[in-house]
């Protein structure tokens, strides 16, 4: 097998290094809507945005006020940003006396019961998806599904495979190639397994919380100030467990090493009933408390900072489609909203993205064995709950090292990706955005968690009252820069469009609930 420098040598060929043109990355972007003064939305999701159920860039993720903004996978990050702020300035025409929070963790909250689940309708589709999450609620309270994220989906030109492979590009098995292709965004994975704690010190942005999202006091927090919890040298409390522990899925094994093992992991979960679970019930009344009483209720409630993603058919399992059709696309699930960037994620951070993914694409990528998956979590875990912490010492190899070391090697074996990268695109912007985070390893206070506990300070506010603030500032900022009379009208065209489809499906006959879930697991 080819090491890094032949495949760069290889890439940067003029023939092929176009290749690396057709990447492509989609952003999805969960964003709670607020009241004025800072609570949460008790209002239904707009009927001015469409169908939550059918529109395909907007919709809602747990609650029927966390919205979540997705856009079509594009090879040019402009594209994919300017994407999302059409979402945006659209949303906020069609919000009355309200916002949209720009931090990963929650605005004020006044108990579960104001909480509202998202709710899809009364088609078959639709309960699941509504009993789906009241099974989340009682498995994990609802104050847990209010935390949003950033979502990065990210493919490489499928060409670029078979190329570096050692096999030969020529070969027609569609099976072969889909294994191939699999294969090769599990190296990616594991190799993102290894360096993802770099993401948390660089984009972590969520070390403080509103006191309100506690139900309990046994959060092991400090006191910012009356109403604000931290830790000081936290860089993403969205990442850490907040003293909530999963003890179901803590038990789970889940391997990258394989595809077939993948499955065989996540299929075992929703397999396997979980005595917690079991108590809950599977319904009350006639009424479904959940989808099931195992681990896991479908695969989307495993946890995890990455995952091999395939486009489904209607109907279809993820599980079945990664079985059926191999990996399509990776998505990174470990990104804190940036609350200083109108979006959440600015156009350096999304070039800085695409350099390591694409580093932990073409990187040798051994196979992880127990102690190494160890060294993973303890490294993830230390960095989200104390990445500043001056002279923090991780684990690399069985040895112990600095995170500011170990991130300045990680920066200089991005670079020749970055160059490659702006040889195809003719620019300087993954060069540039590498420079951009070099800094912030030099001074733990540019970054963002760092950035924020700064401004809670030099404020004088609350998590809640500095949060509020920059929604508004933010609000005005889309306000200012309208849409174009042409997104406009294929924005509103797509809301009916929506509408008139969730309609259809209503008035189609319906099978009994039980029927169908029964095929869906099947």
């Amino acid at each position: 097998m080819a090491n890094l420098a032949d495949r760069l040598k290889l890439l940067s060929q003029p023939v092929n290094r176009q290749l690396l043109k057709a990447t492509r990355r989609g952003i999805e972007k969960e964003s709670l809507r607020i009241t004025s003064d800072g609570f949460l939305a008790q209002t239904p999701h707009p009927q001015q945005l469409g169908s939550k159920l059918t529109h395909p860039y907007i919709t809602t993720d747990y609650s029927e006020a966390l919205l979540e903004f997705i856009t079509p996978a594009f090879t040019d990050i402009d594209t994919t940003l300017g994407f999302q702020h059409d979402l945006h300035r659209f949303t906020l025409q069609h919000l009355e006396n309200e916002l949209l929070w720009v931090n990963s963790m929650p605005c004020i909250l006044t108990g579960d019961e104001n909480i509202p689940i998202a709710y899809y309708g009364e088609s078959n589709i639709g309960k699941m998806k509504y009993i789906y999450r009241e099974g989340l609620a009682h498995r994990y309270g609802k104050a847990m599904q209010t935390i949003a994220g950033i979502h990065y989906n990210f493919s490489l030109a499928p060409e670029i495979w078979s190329l570096l492979s050692d096999y030969e590009q020529t070969s027609s098995n569609i099976a072969h190639q889909n294994d191939l292709q699999s294969n090769c965004y599990l190296n990616l994975i594991r190799n993102f397994r290894r360096l993802s704690w770099l993401l948390m010190y660089l984009f972590g942005a969520s070390p403080a919380v509103c006191r309100s999202f506690f139900s309990h006091t046994n959060h092991q927090l400090q006191d910012f100030d009356d109403y604000t919890v931290y830790l000081p040298y936290a860089t993403s409390l969205r990442m850490s467990d907040l003293g909530y522990q999963n003890n179901a899925q803590s038990g789970l094994n889940i391997c990258y090493n394989t595809l077939p093992t993948y499955i065989e992991s996540l299929e075992h979960a929703i397999q396997t009933p979980f005595p917690a679970y079991e108590k809950i019930g599977l319904t009350k009344d006639g009424h479904y408390l959940q989808l099931n009483t195992n681990i896991l209720q479908i695969e989307n409630e495993y946890y995890n900072a990455i995952r091999p993603k395939r486009t489904t058919q209607s109907g279809e399992r993820p599980a079945r489609a990664l079985q059926a059709r191999g990996i399509e696309y990776i998505e990174v699930r470990c990104l804190d909203l940036n609350p200083f960037d109108p979006i959440g994620i600015s156009a350096s951070q999304a070039a800085f993205m695409d350099v390591f993914l694409t580093y932990c694409a073409l990187a040798e990528s051994p196979a992880i064995t127990a102690p190494e998956c160890e060294a993973i979590n303890h490294n993830f875990t230390r960095v989200v709950l104390e990445g500043r912490k001056p002279g923090l010492q991780l684990q690399k190899l069985g040895k112990s090292t600095t995170l500011t070391d170990w991130a300045k090697e990680i920066i200089a074996l991005l670079m020749p990706i970055a160059v490659l990268l702006d040889d195809a695109h003719d620019s300087n912007n993954h060069q540039e955005s590498l420079k951009l985070e070099l800094q912030k390893i030099e001074n733990p206070e540019l970054t963002p968690s760092g950035q924020l506990l700064s401004s809670l300070s030099e404020h004088q506010c609350s998590f809640s009252e500095y949060t509020l603030i920059q929604s508004k500032q933010h609000a005005e900022t889309f306000k200012h820069a309208p849409l174009t009379p042409g997104n406009q009208k294929e924005l509103q065209m797509l809301v009916n469009k929506s509408l008139q489809q969730q309609a259809e499906i209503e008035a189609a006959p319906q099978e009994p609930f039980e029927t169908f879930l029964a095929k869906y697991y099947t």
